[in-house]
């Protein structure tokens, strides 16, 4: 899969859902939030939206990788 270009503004919504989550207090807000998000990034980008939220997924729960 080639890099995506992952915004922090994208980094700091997946991290809020994700810590949200982690507690079982993720909301429909942030779940929502993070979805647009996302979809808006891959439209500029010109890339999938899976790709976008798999890389986000991946940067913000295995930032070692």
């Amino acid at each position: 899969m080639a890099d995506i270009d992952i915004p922090q503004h994208l980094i700091d919504l997946e991290s809020t859902a994700w810590t949200e989550q982690q507690k079982s207090r993720l909301t429909v807000n942030s779940a929502a939030a993070v979805q647009q998000a996302v979809r808006e990034h891959a439209a500029a980008a010109g890339v999938s939206r899976y790709q976008v939220e798999a890389a986000l997924k991946r940067a913000v729960r295995h930032p070692e990788s």
